[in-house]
């Protein structure tokens, strides 16, 4: 048996909340968080009996803004790492990818930074992935830090910092400095000096598939 499929009003409601939670993540990306739920439906277009459809409250639609941002960044990097078994070179390459997200998909990078440390215990998008990849590197013995949590904890402040680096200091090569920091963690993490350089300059994934252009 198949799932029916969607109706014109299913689209029409799909639109709706995709269009309110588009404009969520551009307030926040502009650290616009206080502004009134009449601001945030001129933004999308939309009426406001039809933003109460779909949210009881602001907070609410802020939090499916960043879980929708952290979801489709997570998805994209498990998609470009699925076919490595390494756990270094997943994490490392995961890294990498989202340091260049920075200046590639600056609005993205903006509402990951904004939101800052609840990004650290979110159950969507990086941080579980970053869990999963320091678990299985210190599972296999590539990595050999005693903690996880604080690994975890060295590997989401420095990647927040980083991209925060990167928007105060448009001059600076981002793939360059992303890339030193990776083959840092990857040292502090246990892997040897020369394998950590290694494995930080290794070709990546195609970066035009790491997110759809809607969140640019």
């Amino acid at each position: 048996m198949t799932d029916a499929a969607p109706t014109r009003l299913d689209r029409r409601k799909a639109r709706t909340r995709a269009a309110l939670v588009r404009a969520a993540q551009t307030f926040i990306a502009e650290g616009r968080t206080n502004t009134a739920i009449l601001d945030l439906t001129q933004a999308a277009d939309v009426g406001m009996g039809s933003f109460y459809n779909h949210f009881s409250s602001k907070d609410e639609l802020f939090r499916a803004a960043v879980e929708d941002a952290l979801d489709r960044h997570g998805a994209a990097l498990d998609e470009l790492t699925r076919d490595m078994t390494d756990p270094a070179e997943v994490f490392a390459c995961s890294f990498r990818l989202t340091g260049r997200l920075h200046r590639r998909r600056p609005q993205l990078s903006k509402v990951l930074i904004n939101t800052g440390l609840s990004i650290a215990t979110s159950e969507h998008g990086i941080a579980p992935r970053v869990r999963r990849d320091i678990q299985a590197g210190i599972r296999t013995g590539r990595f050999t830090v005693a903690d996880p949590e604080l690994a975890f904890t060295i590997a989401a402040g420095t990647a927040l910092c980083l991209g925060q680096l990167l928007h105060t200091q448009p001059d600076r090569d981002d793939a360059q400095a992303t890339d030193q920091i990776t083959e840092d963690l990857l040292r502090t993490f246990g892997i040897p000096t020369d394998e950590a350089h290694r494995i930080s300059r290794r070709p990546l994934p195609d970066l035009d598939r790491l997110l759809p252009d809607a969140i640019a």
